[in-house]
C-alpha cells in the first residue's frame, strides 16, 4: 500500500525529495539553494545549509542562510541540483558585497526605465498603470 495515499498528490511527491540539494524560487523573486530537511502537507519546506543565490547578468553571489523555513504558498517551483551541471555553470561567482551592489544598479535601472516609458506613455495620452506586482512576482 502506498504510505502517501491521504497526501494531496504535490505534497506526496515532495517527500521523496527528502535529504536532496533543491532549488526553491520564491514568489518574491527570491532563490534559495539548500538540502530538503522535512515538508509538511501545506508543503511547508524547511531547508538546511541553505544559501541565497542572487544573479545579475553572468555573475552570482551566495549569501548563507542556514535552517531556512519556507511557508509552502510561497513558494513558485521546486527543482533538484544536479551537482555535475553546477559545477559547469557558465556563471563568475563574485563576492556578496559587488552582487549587492550590481543587484542594487539593475533594480533602479528598471525602475528608470519604467518612469521613461510611463513618461512617453502619458505624452501620447495613454493612461499608464505602473506594475505594483514588483513584491509579489508571481
Amino acid at each position: 500500500m502506498d504510505r502517501h495515499f491521504n497526501l494531496p498528490t504535490g505534497t506526496a511527491t515532495l517527500l521523496e525529495e527528502v535529504d536532496k540539494k533543491l532549488m526553491v524560487l520564491l514568489r518574491d523573486g527570491r532563490t534559495l539553494i539548500g538540502i530538503l530537511r522535512s515538508v509538511d502537507q501545506f508543503a511547508n519546506l524547511v531547508l538546511h545549509k541553505t544559501i541565497e543565490r542572487i544573479h545579475v547578468g553572468k555573475e552570482y553571489g551566495d549569501i548563507e542562510r542556514g535552517v531556512f523555513i519556507v511557508r509552502g504558498e510561497n513558494v513558485v517551483l521546486i527543482g533538484e541540483i544536479d551537482r555535475e551541471k553546477e559545477a559547469r555553470q557558465p556563471l563568475t561567482r563574485v563576492s556578496v558585497d559587488d552582487i549587492l551592489v550590481a543587484q542594487q544598479r539593475e533594480q533602479e535601472s528598471k525602475q528608470e526605465h519604467e518612469k521613461l516609458v510611463a513618461k512617453a506613455l502619458k505624452e501620447r495620452g495613454l493612461n499608464y498603470v505602473p506594475d505594483l506586482t514588483h513584491d509579489d512576482m508571481f
